[in-house]
């Protein structure tokens, strides 16, 4: 074989493998330097979107929504923030005992109504769209999108209260603690939507280290109680994702429930908690005249990293 057809084919095996990364392409993740410590330390976090499962090769996860809830329910600021080209740092001070949530929350809004007969658009926060929205605005449509992207770091003995739920998007009810993993047991996670359980919702569980032993991910589905049963099979870090989307959504009209959000909770150049990434909004993007929206939408996506220990 000539050196010319030997690149070719070495080639041809590079695409080949690239090919099954596609659906995998940008999720968002932030992983700490450990999952379960003891006594008053410090953990210190990666965050960004990559290609690669926490491989850092895209963009920088923003550091601006990102929180530290400990867990009396008191919200700590990060530390020591920076932000590079491809991934962000920051640190932790464990200061409590118990499990803490680290990671970000996002509401978002996205609408078009009637105004002296000229249509408007807006996109934005919740609390924006309260404020600059008329109230009955006349053929209001409004596409609302909350996403969260987190992880959970234990200090001495697992806690429960960060995972109290607030009723918005969908959360994590875990039944099995996610500081409690062990590779090759059986785990059960229950998830909420809005506040009451998430059926038939199809969650992505994916393993870290794709660059060196790809695995395929693992795809399983939630009962009608919400409850999703699953067992990590090796040792090591794991992203999982779980997405809604109903109703009327941007590139398709009113309907049933679509097909996944912004992978990772992670729009544009690396977002902190999702939103609406590749929306059509106000500003530059926006050509002519405003369009009204096709209808009112609703999607909600959910991020973590957990850990699977050694047995």
């Amino acid at each position: 074989m000539t050196f010319k057809k030997r690149l070719l084919a070495v080639a041809a095996v590079g695409v080949a493998l690239a090919l099954p990364m596609t659906a995998s392409a940008h999720r968002g993740w932030i992983v700490p330097s450990a999952t379960v410590l003891s006594g008053d330390v410090w953990v210190t976090f990666d965050a960004a979107v990559s290609n690669e499962l926490f491989y850092p090769d895209h963009n920088a996860m923003r550091l601006d929504g990102v929180v530290a809830t400990a867990p009396d329910g008191s919200v700590d600021k990060i530390q020591n923030g920076a932000t590079g080209k491809y991934r962000s740092t920051f640190d932790v001070a464990l200061t409590k005992p118990g499990t803490w949530k680290i990671g970000t929350a996002s509401q978002s809004v996205m609408a078009s109504y009637t105004e002296n007969g000229e249509v408007k658009r807006f996109r934005g926060s919740a609390e924006d769209f309260a404020k600059q929205v008329p109230a009955g605005a006349a053929d209001l449509k409004t596409i609302k999108s909350f996403n969260r992207n987190e992880v959970y770091v234990t200090r001495d003995k697992p806690t429960t209260d960060v995972f109290k739920p607030t009723g918005k998007g969908l959360e994590l009810s875990p039944i099995t603690h996610p500081n409690d993993l062990v590779a090759g047991e059986a785990a059960s996670f229950k998830f909420l939507l809005d506040g009451k359980p998430a059926a038939d919702l199809e969650v992505t569980i994916a393993e870290g280290g794709s660059r060196y032993s790809p695995r395929p991910d693992i795809k399983v589905k939630t009962g009608p109680d919400g409850v999703v049963k699953f067992t990590l099979p090796e040792a090591g870090m794991y992203w999982i994702n779980a997405s809604v989307r109903t109703g009327a959504m941007p590139g398709r009209g009113p309907g049933g429930p679509g097909g996944p959000g912004a992978p990772g909770g992670a729009p544009g150049a690396g977002g902190p908690g999702g939103g609406m990434g590749g929306m059509p909004g106000m500003g530059g993007g926006q050509q002519g005249p405003a369009q009204p929206l096709a209808g009112d939408g609703y999607s909600a996506g959910f991020t973590a990293v957990i850990e699977a220990q050694r047995p």
